[in-house]
C-alpha cells in the first residue's frame, strides 16, 4: 500500500516534468537535435514557421492521445503501423484545413505538411512516452514537445526573416534604406542560424547549472588551496 501511495504522489511532479522536459530539458531541436528536415527548410519566414508549428503541435498532440487510449489494445507485432496510420489521419486533417484557410501558405509549406507523418518527433514521442503512460501525461506531453518545438521554429524564422529580408511577419521594421542579408534566406542562413541558437541555447543551459557562474573557477581554486 505505502508503494502505491507513493506511485500517487509522484504523479503530479511527474505530469509536469513531461510537459516543462519539452519546453527546455528535452527540447526536440535545441537539445535532441530532432525534426531538422522542416526545422531548416520552411523558417525562411515567420509566417511559415507559425503555420509548421501550429501543424506540429496538433498532431503531437491528437495522436499522442489517441495512442495512449488504445495503447493497450494494438498488438506488439503492428504498433508501429498503427501509430503511423494514427499520425498519417490528423496530419491529413492539419493538410485540408491549412489548405481551407490559407492557399500560399499551403503552398509554401508544400510537401513538408504530408512529412509530419514521419517526423521522427512525433513518432518517437508515440512510441517511447505515448504507448507507454495515460492520456492526461500524453496530452501534456504532446503539448511540451510541440511548443517546444514550436519556439524552436519562431526563433529561426524570427532571426532568418528579420536580417533576412528586413521584415517581420511581412512588415517592414527598417525602412527603405536597410541591405537584407540574403544569405539567411538560403540554406547555408539556415544552418548558420540554428548553430548559433544551439550554442546560445547550450551556453544558457549549462550557465543555468552553475557551471558558467562568474567566479565559479576562482572559488574552486580557493577550496582546493585551502584542503
Amino acid at each position: 500500500m505505502s508503494h502505491d501511495h507513493g506511485a500517487m504522489t509522484k504523479s503530479p511532479s511527474d505530469s509536469m516534468e513531461a510537459f516543462f522536459g519539452g519546453l527546455w530539458k528535452q527540447n526536440p531541436v535545441f537539445v535532441q537535435v530532432l525534426g531538422l528536415c522542416p526545422t531548416m527548410a520552411i523558417t525562411n519566414s515567420v509566417r511559415n514557421a507559425l503555420a509548421m508549428g501550429i501543424a506540429t503541435l496538433f498532431v503531437l498532440v491528437c495522436s499522442n492521445a489517441l495512442i495512449a487510449m488504445v495503447r493497450k489494445i494494438i498488438p506488439k507485432q503492428v504498433r508501429i503501423a498503427t501509430f503511423i496510420l494514427i499520425i498519417a489521419t490528423f496530419v491529413t486533417i492539419v493538410d485540408y484545413m491549412i489548405k481551407a484557410v490559407s492557399i500560399p501558405v499551403y503552398k509554401a509549406l508544400g510537401p513538408f505538411i504530408a512529412l509530419i507523418v514521419v517526423n521522427c518527433i512525433i513518432l518517437g514521442r508515440a512510441e517511447a512516452f505515448a504507448s507507454k503512460n495515460g492520456v492526461f501525461k500524453s496530452i501534456l506531453d504532446g503539448l511540451g514537445m510541440g511548443i517546444g518545438f514550436f519556439i524552436a521554429l519562431l526563433c529561426l524564422g524570427g532571426v532568418r526573416e528579420v536580417l533576412g529580408a528586413g521584415t517581420f511577419l511581412g512588415f517592414p521594421l527598417f525602412g527603405s534604406h536597410y541591405q537584407p542579408w540574403v544569405l539567411f534566406l538560403l540554406p547555408s542562413g539556415g544552418f548558420f542560424t540554428l548553430g548559433s541558437w544551439l550554442l546560445i541555447f547550450r551556453w544558457w543551459k549549462e550557465r543555468g547549472k552553475g557551471k558558467l557562474a562568474p567566479g565559479a573557477d576562482e572559488a574552486d581554486k580557493a577550496v582546493e588551496v585551502h584542503a
